[in-house]
């Protein structure tokens, strides 16, 4: 998920889920939100590109965090309107297949009879 993470280019964002499947783990969307809530302070992956699927800012606007977020995402020239970026526009659609990393092995075994 970090490896992901890095590739995300400045102006462009990645929802929770989006960046989830793109990092091979599924619809694990609440899992990265709470990885990403645990990076250290002085991290440089670009935590603050990953948003909501409806391209709403999750970071509350009165807290320190979200502050920070909207401030990161518009020095990238980004335009918050509402709480939302419109993510139509710029969300990250990697175009190196690289990009994608092998899906965990399923975690049940098919039934046979």
């Amino acid at each position: 998920m970090y490896q992901t993470l890095a590739q995300v280019p400045p102006g462009q964002v990645v929802s929770y889920g989006y960046l989830a499947e793109l990092a091979g783990l599924g619809r694990a969307a609440r899992w990265v939100g709470r990885i990403l809530a645990q990076l250290p302070k002085d991290t440089r992956l670009p935590w603050h590109r990953v948003i909501a699927a409806d391209g709403r800012l999750s970071l509350a606007p009165d807290t320190p965090i979200g502050a920070e977020q909207r401030a990161r995402l518009r020095a990238e020239g980004l335009v918050i309107r509402n709480n939302r970026v419109d993510i139509r526009r710029h969300v990250w659609h990697p175009n190196d297949a690289a990009v994608r990393v092998r899906p965990l092995p399923a975690t049940t075994k098919p039934h046979v009879p």
